[in-house]
């Protein structure tokens, strides 16, 4: 693998448009130490309201300043993690970050005590804060005395203790073991390499990596069946005692999300499992299996396109794919790929995988591990929708509503990875290639739509128990699964006992009702991307909004209504097409 020094600087981020020197970096991080006092010189002062704009300006702008600060040291630790004097960079940010979040944790509160006369006169005269003040007022009714607040906030991190003792259980105490390969070896099994072997061609190996993985859990199913319920009884208790009805309406009420977004997805998808059903058959069929366990979904049934594609190669494919989104987006997006946007290459010490990433006041970056495969085209196009969506909502929000919320983040990485798959299914006249596109795709919509849709009616059920004072014991929490892989998967599934134990191996359900958000964001990009390719618009509204309205609001500017039905079913449809067009070029 080669040195950082020995990768070519065009295929490198230009992170000098953050900071041309380090020297300069220091001087920032100085300056925003210093800021400290200015933000604690605001203290018990809120209620005069002009005091209170201050407070806000001045704040807003420092934490546009910690961006810079924070994305530049860990971008540069990024690029080689064995770079002793950028490890320390990145702590010391990390430790200004905190600094002034516990500096600046009064400014809301003291909000929220001003009265709703103060707090329109405040509004009426600084609009730039209405939609902050709106959002911040919803909380109102939900926050408790002084004294109950307190006494929340101390027990914050006793309420992250089962997250925390699980996460050391799986991932620092647990021990897989070892399985063999066909050549006679033996290989350590780990969380990373479990799914890598599930996708082996070799049958024997995806099975012993099943079993061994699986054994480790039940090995450990009291002891992670107690850590679940404690976190499920602690969503419980923080839910009622804040006043919500539910733990799902605590849980979409941070973003403002109507509950009846969470039942049309389950309700919907519930629907059109037929269509899941019958693309598990064509898989069945296509590996020429008597029976299909669990152990057999996640291999290949088209063989990997043995391709290489070089970088330039991606670019170009790329860009002309998402040409519907305009011809200022693309010549935007022909600016990022030669301007320092993106660092192209593995190297010796630089972090794995891919993200986009940035700073408000600078154009976004992204981190890539290019290899030349046709997933790597993807996740170019994937990462390139995330900063784009930065880009645009940063060109034309103010700092406090510049970045979007969790529920819309994978939106628009979603739209541009569906518009390249649908250029690629039009241009291509290769049957192998095709066969090898759909199946990416259907993979996807399995694993993203219909499986987190899964994961998050295993949540609402294991809520609604605890509600009603109903033990999770371990037979309760299997069999509940159980009857969830029964119903998605079908008959042309064989379900091995240890399949049931799967939701112990999922590390999201210890953030409640957070998985659901993977299936719609899913949902709504199938949904803008047909309106895209039908010639409408108004997709460009979405990416400049930021988080200037609430989420639902900004999908519905965009044409997408997610309190209804329709977006699902759009996209299930879709998945019905492909299914369809699978078994014909299959011909099974």
């Amino acid at each position: 693998m080669k040195l950082r020094n020995e990768i070519d600087d065009k295929f490198k981020w230009h992170l000098n448009d953050l900071f041309d020197t380090d020297e300069l970096w220091q001087n920032s991080y100085d300056e925003l130490n210093n800021s400290i006092a200015l933000i604690n010189s605001f203290r018990g002062k809120l209620n005069d309201l002009q005091i209170l704009k201050q407070c806000l300006e001045k704040v807003y702008d420092i934490y546009e300043k910690l961006g810079r600060v924070y994305v530049y040291a860990q971008m540069k630790l990024h690029e080689d993690a064995n770079n002793n004097f950028y490890q320390a960079m990145a702590d010391k940010s990390d430790i200004i970050r905190v600094k002034i979040a516990a500096a600046a944790s009064f400014i809301e509160p003291e909000i929220l005590n001003l009265s709703e006369e103060q707090l329109k006169t405040f509004i009426e005269s600084n609009n730039l804060y209405a939609h902050f003040m709106e959002n911040l007022l919803r909380m109102k009714k939900h926050i408790l005395s002084p004294e109950i607040e307190k006494i929340l906030t101390d027990a914050t991190q006793l309420a992250d203790a089962p997250d925390n003792i699980y996460s050391m259980l799986s991932n620092a105490d647990m021990n897989f073991g070892k399985i063999k390969i066909s050549d006679g070896k033996e290989i350590e099994l780990t969380h990373g390499k479990f799914i890598s072997l599930m996708e082996s061609s070799e049958r024997d190996v995806r099975r012993q990596a099943f079993n061994v993985y699986y054994d480790a859990y039940i090995n450990q199913k009291n002891t992670i069946a107690t850590i679940y319920s404690s976190s499920v009884k602690n969503d419980v208790f923080f839910a009622r005692t804040r006043n919500f009805d539910s733990v799902l309406s605590k849980a979409l009420f941070i973003h403002n999300i109507p509950e009846n977004v969470y039942s049309n997805l389950i309700e919907t998808v519930n629907e059109y499992l037929p269509d899941l059903h019958g693309y598990i058959d064509i898989r069945k069929k296509l590996l020429g299996l008597q029976e299909l366990h669990m152990y057999d979904m996640y291999v290949p049934i088209v063989p990997e396109i043995d391709t290489q594609i070089s970088f330039d190669e991606a670019k170009e494919t790329v860009k002309k794919a998402l040409q519907p989104l305009g011809n200022d987006y693309v010549a935007k997006l022909d600016e990022a790929f030669n301007s320092g946007w993106i660092d192209v290459y593995e190297n010796k010490g630089k972090r794995s995988g891919a993200y986009s990433w940035g700073a408000y006041g600078c154009h976004p970056f992204v981190l890539l591990n290019f290899d030349g495969k046709i997933e790597d085209m993807f996740t170019l196009a994937h990462e390139m929708g995330h900063a784009m969506h930065s880009f645009y909502s940063w060109s034309n929000q103010p700092y406090i509503y510049a970045d979007y919320t969790i529920f819309l983040a994978e939106i628009a990485s979603t739209v541009n990875e569906t518009l390249l798959m649908q250029y690629l299914l039009k241009t291509t006249e290769d049957k192998k290639f095709k066969s090898y596109l759909i199946n990416y795709f259907l993979e996807q919509f399995r694993r993203t739509l219909y499986r987190q849709t899964m994961f998050a009616e295993f949540e609402m059920q294991t809520h609604d128990m605890v509600q009603k004072d109903i033990p999770l014991t371990v037979d309760l929490l299997n069999k509940t699964y159980r009857d969830l892989n029964l119903k998605y998967h079908g008959k042309s599934v064989t379900l091995d006992e240890k399949s049931d134990i799967e939701w112990s191996r999922i590390p999201h359900f210890y953030n409640a009702f957070y998985v659901y958000q993977y299936a719609t964001g899913y949902s709504s990009a199938i949904a803008l991307s047909q309106k895209i390719l039908s010639g409408d618009n108004s997709y460009r509204k979405f990416l400049q909004s930021g988080s200037s309205n609430y989420s639902i609001e900004i999908l519905k500017n965009a044409g997408v209504d997610m309190t209804t039905p329709a977006p699902i079913k759009s996209a299930l449809e879709y998945f019905k097409e492909l299914v369809e067009q699978m078994k014909k070029i299959s011909e099974v």
